[in-house]
């Protein structure tokens, strides 16, 4: 065991922890991974779905889970279900881009006036560490998904300020496509393939994806529990996939049917754009977006983290884009994938 997860395990061990939208991918893999390696106090599942909770608590009955039916628009309820919390995470939200395009207030209300009320109830109820969750879909946004992510992230960043030198600790942790969550593309092509389908759709033929599986995507968020010091962007350095390629992968052919791109979809995705290059930071299998804006009550070195790793400033023109990545998942690697994981 390295002296990084001793340090995890001391930060968990006899803590509350909170996840919002618990009952999703993300929240049903840290929930495994909690009660198999740390020994909390009290996991606590906030989310809207009785269903999925009932489905959850079938699953995981250990005695320090506890389910809380409640919507993150609901602030009073998000206060209750954080009382004597130490760590949440904020993985709610509304993430189906054609979905946010045509019900746009409905995405604002959950994704924006929803991480507001979690931030405040946060601070009120002296939670300490916080991260949310957020998408490359977030940098450089088309999309009212993007949008909303962006509006969401800028919110968590300045809830330092807020929260002032004492206070609640807030970072942002963005990545890309969780290969097999619920809703994704690999999913969608399994059904289709075991419904007999021979040809896959394909939005556009040059479309690029980052790509994390699940067990890297919750591994990040813990080890990020240990490096924030509030206000970060965290990004992973993970590879990127050609669509295409991922058709050739699961199907065993290189046939597709474009069907063209759906309202509000990126035909390649961004997480660090060039814009925020100037304030950004390349550490060893990550990337730290530092925040913009200055904190009233302290100064804060972002090139070295808790963790007591060193970042370096990236080049004036950096952008970490799916499309120049220089580390593309072949089609051998995504069968191998395909067979492991998905």
């Amino acid at each position: 065991m390295s002296q990084g997860q001793k340090g995890i395990i001391r930060m968990f061990d006899s803590k509350s922890i909170l996840i919002t939208g618990g009952t999703g991918s993300f929240g049903n893999n840290f929930i495994a991974r909690v009660l198999k390696e740390y020994k909390p106090k009290k996991l606590i599942v906030y989310s809207r779905d009785e269903l999925k909770q009932f489905d959850m608590q079938q699953r995981f009955n250990a005695p320090c889970m506890r389910y809380f039916l409640g919507d993150v628009r609901d602030k009073h309820r998000l206060k209750t279900a954080m009382r004597d919390v130490d760590f949440v995470i904020h993985a709610a939200a509304l993430k189906q881009v054609p979905a946010a395009e045509y019900n746009p207030m409905e995405c604002i209300k959950t994704n924006i006036m929803g991480a507001q009320n979690v931030i405040e109830a946060c601070i009120e109820t002296d939670v300490k560490r916080v991260i949310a969750l957020s998408t490359d879909k977030a940098a450089n946004p088309v999309n009212l998904y993007g949008a909303t992510k962006l509006a969401s992230d800028k919110l968590f960043v300045a809830a330092n300020n807020i929260s002032g030198a004492g206070g609640t600790r807030f970072a942002v942790v963005r990545y890309g496509n969780v290969v097999g969550s619920r809703g994704s593309v690999v999913p969608f092509f399994r059904d289709l393939l075991e419904q007999g389908k021979t040809t896959l759709p394909v939005t556009h033929a040059e479309m690029t994806r980052f790509w994390i599986s699940l067990d890297e995507g919750v591994e990040f968020v813990i080890k990020n529990f240990q490096r924030m010091q509030g206000g970060e962007i965290f990004v992973p350095k993970i590879p990127s996939v050609r669509i295409p390629d991922l058709v050739e992968a699961m199907s065993g052919k290189r046939e597709y049917e474009i069907i063209g791109i759906r309202p509000g979809e990126k035909i390649h995705e961004i997480m660090v754009p060039e814009e925020v290059g100037h304030h950004s930071l390349e550490f060893k299998d990550h990337y730290v977006i530092a925040p913009a804006i200055k904190f009233f009550d302290r100064n804060i070195d972002y090139a070295k983290n808790k963790l007591g790793e060193i970042g370096a400033p990236v080049d004036e023109k950096f952008e970490y884009h799916s499309g120049t990545n220089p580390h593309y998942l072949t089609v051998a690697e995504l069968k191998a994938l395909d067979a492991k994981t998905l």
